[in-house]
């Protein structure tokens, strides 16, 4: 009888994902349903006759497609892979069959073969650099001065009384937060591209547990539209 210490220990994962997601997609999503179910649901207590099959051919249609465009998309990253799920897609994409992370109006990743695939999980937000571009400056501001009250003297007899200190980031420019989720996956790319176990084929798969519910509401919606 084989004893516990003699058994081979459960192998563990080579590495954990990390995990990105849109939060303002979540809470904007999430409110979107809660509208959405509340009108369907109250037009199907309340309503009589085709305007309950109205209201649930569109929330066959619209659960599954907000959903899809708010809470699904997501991004996983480990020493292996990059994963992108986005609204109607599944990509998997070995670091070995990457050639670039893209920044622009929109995060992308370019396949070797050419194909782009959007990161619908983070979004870029213009907003967000022009406000992280003002922080920049500000700091680099903040250390020219700290250099210049520095070079000046200390002031009153050297008793440190000149030029105020500043709290300024040491750490290089201020960065919006998916730019620096984006500078995370190219850290993983340049690492990771060349490991023998990052290698593999690009798989794509369509999304069809989302396609399927709202193209069955849509043509419920047309019929129900075309009948009067």
């Amino acid at each position: 009888m084989t004893t516990p210490e003699h058994q081979s220990p459960t192998p563990e994962p080579v590495s954990r994902d990390r995990v990105y997601r849109s939060p303002m997609g979540i809470v904007g999503g999430v409110l979107l349903l809660a509208i959405v179910l509340w009108l369907g649901t109250d037009a199907l207590v309340r309503g009589e006759g085709r305007t309950q099959w109205l209201a649930l051919a569109g929330l066959i249609l619209l659960v599954p497609l907000v959903s899809a465009f708010t809470l699904r998309p997501a991004v996983h990253a480990n020493e292996e892979r990059l994963r992108i799920r986005n609204p109607l897609r599944v990509i998997v994409l070995p670091w070995g069959q990457v050639a670039a992370l893209r920044s622009g109006y929109s995060n992308e990743v370019v396949a070797k073969s050419g194909a782009k695939y959007q990161l619908w999980a983070i979004p870029v937000s213009l907003r967000a650099r022009k406000k992280a571009a003002r922080r920049s400056a500000r700091a680099a501001a903040e250390r020219s001065a700290a250099a210049r009250g520095e070079r000046g003297g200390r002031g009153l007899g050297g008793l440190g009384f000149g030029a105020p200190r500043m709290d300024v980031d040491a750490d290089g420019p201020v960065r919006a937060e998916t730019d620096k989720v984006m500078d995370d996956l190219r850290e993983l790319l340049e690492h990771r591209a060349g490991a023998e176990s990052a290698q593999g084929e690009v798989i794509v798969r369509w999304a069809y547990e989302v396609a399927g519910p709202a193209i069955a509401g849509a043509l419920l919606l047309v019929i129900l539209l075309a009948v009067g």
